[in-house]
């Protein structure tokens, strides 16, 4: 193994325990040197396990530790401003799982934090580090897939079970606006940049009658140089016969057709429109089982190499803060295309 040079601390050890993989991986120089959680017990217990010296409930305590680089925070949505402001102040690089927060002035804030302490912030959407969304990527980028001429993403899931788990989605509750529907805004966002307006309506599934929470969304879309799209958010739903997430870009030259499930793999569906008969090519790629529940871990490896390139050489990570925030300004506008009514224009002058 490589020198391990570059301490890692995570808050959050539910969602983020696919970070502690950093710790057997030999090719970064990253490694989890500290966590902060709300039990001591688990702590004690993946501490002896993952070989992490240092444990604490007080993420504070964490972020002032000198051997810690790069905080990754990934504690419940409404946490995420507090502790990536106090990292940030700290002198630390940051890694924040999905969504970057849940209220647009945070998000503001944020973006301005860091271009004041020049660190490193990278958003973990771990959709743009999935293999088949990075190959549709990469169709679309060398222009296989021409001129796209409209899109469109999904994430599609039943909530009940990870309310079961993670039971702050509903005593907090989570606002699934930004918890859910940031990850096929993000995706549209990769291919199509920002979001002009949004026009967005939603509903209550009904399935879990204690949240009282908008679970289902539909969000149309026009983006800035005129293409328009849509977004499904579904999550008050009994778990349909489909992927999980689905990005489909339909282009002047192909069209492309990209999946995900958790701990299921996916596949990306080409049509050249060239090609007699317009057969469709099908890449299947397998599952990536890990450490974590989700099935993340290794898209987690991929982007804090990522991170570690951009602390190492001086490049912007992507997603940034400034994504972060993008996608977050398009939740605020359907939650209040939602709640009032009509098309409301995206804030991007950030």
């Amino acid at each position: 193994m490589g020198k391990k040079d570059i301490g890692v601390g995570v808050i959050g050890v539910g969602m983020g325990s696919g970070m502690f993989a950093l710790n057997t991986d030999t090719s970064t120089r990253m490694e989890v040197r500290g966590m902060c959680g709300t039990t001591m017990a688990k702590l004690e217990g993946l501490s002896k396990q993952h070989g992490i010296p240092f444990y604490t409930t007080d993420y504070k305590e964490l972020v002032e530790r000198k051997d810690i680089d790069i905080v990754g925070v990934y504690s419940p949505d409404h946490l995420h401003y507090e502790h990536c402001k106090a990292a940030l102040e700290a002198g630390k690089h940051v890694i924040c799982t999905k969504p970057l927060t849940n209220n647009l002035d945070h998000a503001k804030e944020l973006v301005q934090l860091v271009r004041k302490t020049g660190l490193k912030f990278l958003v973990g959407q771990t959709m743009r580090y999935d293999p088949q969304m990075v190959a549709a990527k990469q169709f679309y980028d060398r222009g296989d897939a021409g001129k796209i001429i409209f899109a469109e993403a999904h994430y599609v899931h039943d909530m009940r079970p990870v309310f079961e788990f993670t039971p702050w989605r509903l005593s907090v509750p989570q606002d699934l606006t930004y918890g859910g529907v940031c990850h096929p805004v993000d995706i549209l966002r990769w291919f199509l940049g920002d979001i002009e307006e949004i026009h967005a309506y939603g509903n209550k599934g009904g399935l879990t009658p204690s949240s009282g929470i908008i679970d289902n969304f539909i969000l149309n879309m026009k983006f800035t140089d005129g293409t328009i799209s849509r977004a499904l958010g579904i999550y008050g739903v009994i778990e349909p016969p489909e992927p999980m997430m689905k990005v489909s870009i339909y282009g002047s030259k192909m069209n492309l057709l990209a999946t995900y499930t958790d701990n299921k793999g996916g596949e990306l569906q080409m049509i050249w429109d060239d090609i007699e008969y317009q057969p469709t090519s099908v890449m299947e790629f397998p599952a990536e089982h890990g450490i974590d529940v989700y099935g993340h871990t290794r898209a987690i490896l991929r982007y804090m190499k990522h991170l570690q390139d951009c602390i190492l050489n001086d490049l912007e990570p992507s997603p940034g803060v400034v994504d972060g925030a993008k996608t977050i300004s398009a939740g605020h506008a359907a939650a209040l295309s939602i709640k009032n009514g009509g098309v409301v224009k995206v804030f991007n002058d950030f």
